[in-house]
């Protein structure tokens, strides 16, 4: 038994903050039945063809999901849709344009009418009311609008984080509240709204640098792959050409630092360097003092005197490092998943079970699941025979 069994999410999804939700409410088993355009599906199915030929970013958040081709603008195909929520719906997840899904009877306020259990989950760039309400929304530019590029990237330039951060913590966010929305209805017996920005998922995680800027205080600099307030931590240069990559929490390991990795004691007593804010207002000098104590060694001396000291610190890999983190493979995390395209390796979700795993089928074919899908609604095979030739499935 997994966490989930018996809990069926049906979802208008695309892209990545809704699919990644119910991605994950898939890996505690709950049946996910995804519904897409016929002949196009969900349209990251065409980011690129990097797995096999099937797209990157759908492999990694659609696994163990059924792919169920209606097209919504029909009236059969509306009616079958409906009857899916009525009949099978614990959860409905949608991530379409703003007021899309309200247009077509499916808001929590509509569908609660007849079936007061259902949790409705809507995802948008910035709500469902205020000025922004309308406005379309692409990671890129939550980044942007949340005030997340102002202090990502250096000095001289913004830059924008490698995933599709915005999206990710919006789909954190819905996964979370659609669990406490499932724990309150065992409650109640009552169902829930749930209302999910993606502004305010950024918000939330760029509260430190806000609260840095409070009240009117100078916002963090740009500073690179360095900590903006937090010194020495981030990327300095060994002798022989390579980075390594480390970081200082307290004064203790301060102490250590210079006593143990730069072997100069004397160093931890200046009182220019005294707390973390005087290290950090001088970080230039600093680095200078850093780069310089480092210029004779290699980075695995480096390492080697970083460990003896306790002060943490990583490597900088590259994706193949990451493929073959020697980590990952010690702590069995890596699993085989089915596609179209064949196997594909796919990596546990974080967490570890003692009575099992956690649900790792495979990624749908488009409308693959379309036919029994229909079949358990009561369609007859003629009904959705026809269904394909009209373009309703």
């Amino acid at each position: 038994m997994r966490p989930l069994d018996g809990i069926t999410v049906v979802t208008l999804e695309h892209a990545i903050a809704a699919p990644f939700a119910t991605r994950q409410l898939a890996d505690l088993g709950a049946r996910v039945i995804k519904v897409e355009r016929p002949g196009v599906g969900d349209f990251a199915r065409g980011y690129d063809e990097r797995v096999r030929g099937l797209a990157s970013h759908f492999v990694w958040i659609n696994r163990s999901k059924e792919s169920l081709t209606l097209d919504i603008k029909h009236p059969d195909a509306l009616a079958a849709l409906k009857r899916l929520i009525v009949d099978e719906a614990d959860v409905l997840v949608q991530n379409l344009a703003p007021g899309a899904a309200a247009r077509l009877g499916l808001s929590h306020e509509v569908l609660s009418a007849s079936k007061p259990e259902i949790i409705v989950c809507d995802i948008s760039g910035y709500g469902d009311n205020g000025p922004y309400r309308d406005k379309k929304a692409y990671d890129l530019l939550i980044q942007s609008e949340s005030g997340f590029l102002s202090v990502t990237g250096t000095e001289e330039e913004p830059c924008k984080a490698g995933p599709s951060i915005a999206d990710i913590a919006a789909g954190m966010y819905a996964y979370t509240n659609i669990l406490a929305a499932l724990m309150e209805r065992q409650k109640t017996g009552r169902g829930q709204h749930l209302d999910i920005s993606m502004l305010e998922s950024l918000a939330e995680w760029t509260s430190y640098p806000l609260y840095y800027a409070f009240d009117g205080a100078t916002p963090p600099p740009r500073t690179g792959a360095s900590h903006a307030t937090i010194y020495p931590y981030g990327p300095f240069p060994a002798g022989d050409g390579k980075t390594v990559m480390f970081g200082l929490q307290n004064e203790r390991e301060w102490s250590a630092f210079c006593n143990t990795v730069l072997l100069q004691p004397a160093l931890a007593e200046e009182e220019r360097f005294a707390g973390n804010s005087r290290r950090s207002a001088g970080r230039v000098e600093l680095r200078r003092i850093i780069v310089d104590a480092f210029s004779d060694l290699s980075a695995e001396q480096v390492v080697e005197r970083l460990d003896a000291a306790n002060i943490a610190n990583a490597q900088v890999n590259d994706m193949q490092a990451v493929w073959d983190h020697p980590q990952l493979e010690a702590r069995k995390r890596w699993r085989q998943v089915e596609t179209s395209a064949g196997v594909v390796p796919a990596l546990l979700p974080p967490g570890s079970w003692k009575t099992g795993e956690p649900r790792m089928d495979p990624v749908p074919a488009l409308g693959q699941h379309s036919a029994a899908i229909l079949a358990q609604l009561g369609y007859t095979a003629e009904q959705v025979a026809e269904f394909k030739s009209t373009g309703v499935i």
